[in-house]
């Protein structure tokens, strides 16, 4: 059961899904090298994600699933290959910045599927580096060398994943505490009659 999300980068230029994900499906393009990673053992290693992202051979961005979500990969090098879904966002020469913001909100909409899906806390969403620091993952960089170019970051991202889900953060105001359950309900009846259709009880 996925606990998280891990966000990677491939530290390729190389932009095209073609080269990762195989065979051609008319979208794609053909990988003359046939050495795409969506086969056992790609360039002779054990390697595999969830999915990518990048360009079709027609320009437009576009996500592939390459592995079920709830299956184990191996992309993490450490313990979030148990516990997290992992895509690749297939890097280009780090300078385009419509390409990068292309796939940078193409990265968004797939955290906000996936938190949806399975219920995660965006908190959950890691880059490579930071699973590094948690350690749950080996030493890559990937991706904030990437992401601080063009002026985005993790927490940004989580963000933005936040806010896709209706879950942005809230100010709260609380009203009352009761050790009395009756006087807890009786001020609640009362702020829901003034109009504050979603007050609750919390019991601490």
């Amino acid at each position: 059961t996925p606990k998280g999300i891990m966000v990677h980068s491939t530290g390729a230029n190389n932009p095209h899904l073609k080269r990762y994900v195989g065979p051609d499906d008319g979208k794609l393009g053909k990988n003359v090298y046939g050495n795409h990673w969506n086969q056992a053992r790609p360039d002779g290693r054990q390697v595999c994600v969830h999915a990518f992202i990048g360009r079709l051979v027609d320009g437009n961005i576009a996500t592939y699933q390459t592995l079920p979500w709830n299956y184990r990969a191996w992309h993490a090098g450490g313990s979030a290959n148990n516990t997290h879904v992992s895509f690749e966002i297939c890097e280009d020469d780090l300078t385009d910045s419509v390409y990068f913001n292309a796939v940078y909100r193409e990265a968004v909409e797939l955290c906000v599927y996936l938190c949806h899906k399975f219920g995660l806390d965006p908190e959950n969403i890691v880059d490579h580096s930071e699973g590094y620091k948690l350690g749950i993952a080996s030493n890559h960089r990937d991706v904030m060398h990437w992401f601080l170019r063009h002026g985005k970051s993790m927490d940004m991202l989580r963000s933005e994943v936040l806010d896709g889900l209706g879950l942005g953060r809230f100010y709260r105001v609380q009203v009352g505490a009761f050790r009395d359950k009756v006087n807890a309900d009786k001020m609640l009846a009362e702020v829901k009659m003034a109009g504050f259709k979603g007050a609750f009880v919390k019991f601490e």
